[in-house]
């Protein structure tokens, strides 16, 4: 059972990607938060994040879609955030598709504006993300590398510990 943070956690992203707030997560509110991140990114890559984000909807779906609606609540979504421990090479494969995502310039790591722009594209608002910034970048060298965020994700998505950086991959929880 999803412990109280891991349920705070995944409520963040819930709400976020639900675009029309009706409680479910469908291929639509994916299709809007494509929308959200190209506006955003404005760039030529639009193609390759279009399939990204539809893959992570064809994922959450059918590992966590019970009931077979095409529609899935927030506690089908924390009934496979329950198993994420058990399936990191998934966890880690997703958070490399992600961070590809982010790195707009595709020079291997990102930067605070790119973590800016992911943040602003989930959630459809203008959010201050220095402090949380500052939190992941472990190192201090101003950016946050593949593997830093990999770890990141796994803490976010499979972890259970307040204290840990990528507890806020999504800002304040």
């Amino acid at each position: 059972m999803a412990s109280d943070l891991q349920k705070r956690k995944g409520a963040i992203v819930f709400r976020a990607m639900d675009a029309n707030d009706d409680g479910f997560l469908e291929r639509a509110d994916f299709e809007a938060l494509t929308e959200r991140w190209a506006a955003i990114r404005g760039d030529s890559g639009e193609a390759r994040l279009r399939e990204l984000m539809m893959s992570w909807w064809e994922t959450l779906q059918a590992a966590s879609d019970e009931n077979r609606d095409d529609r899935v609540t927030f506690d089908e979504l924390l009934s496979v955030v329950d198993n994420l421990g058990t399936m990191l090479d998934l966890v880690v494969a997703t958070a490399e598709s992600m961070f590809e995502a982010v790195d707009q310039d595709g020079d291997g790591e990102i930067s605070a504006e790119e973590y800016g722009w992911m943040i602003r594209a989930w959630t459809g608002a203008e959010t201050s993300t220095d402090a949380v910034f500052a939190r992941l970048d472990v190192n201090g060298d101003g950016h946050i590398s593949k593997g830093e965020f990999a770890r990141h994700w796994v803490e976010f998505w499979a972890g259970d510990d307040e204290d840990a950086p990528g507890t806020y991959v999504f800002g304040e929880v």
